[in-house]
């Protein structure tokens, strides 16, 4: 007499459990690694006690050889305004200047003034001391 059991067992793994858990992870990474945009531009930024991480929506960075960047865009220092009210439209935005140390004040200035007449504000961004 041979015994046979109602229920079969499948030997098939359902991948849908493990495909949930990797969309999640995905939009978690996705999510958390735009809050930190680190700028990729050569910059050797000064140093300062304190240190606050502001949400940066337009980068400017000038480097040492007083190269003008808009978010990794080279632009001239001519070009600079009209790239910026472009970056800013429709929106109170936050400038962040990522500026080389060797590089004169008066070119902090002139992208500051030209910022603050946009009417954003303006953060510059250094390295914890």
């Amino acid at each position: 007499m041979a015994l046979k059991s109602k229920h079969t067992v499948e030997p098939m793994f359902s991948m849908s459990s493990m495909t949930d858990i990797i969309f999640l992870l995905l939009i978690f990474f996705m999510l958390t690694s735009s809050f930190i945009t680190p700028s990729g531009l050569p910059v050797n930024l000064p140093t300062s006690k304190a240190a606050t991480v502001e949400l940066q929506k337009v980068s400017v960075t000038i480097t040492k050889n007083l190269d003008y960047y808009v978010n990794d865009k080279k632009v001239s220092k001519g070009m600079l305004e009209g790239e910026l009210k472009s970056k800013l439209k429709g929106n109170e935005g936050v400038v962040v200047l990522h500026i080389d140390e060797s590089v004169p004040t008066q070119h902090l200035v002139n992208v500051a003034g030209i910022a603050t007449a946009l009417e954003a504000k303006v953060s510059i961004a250094t390295k914890p001391n």
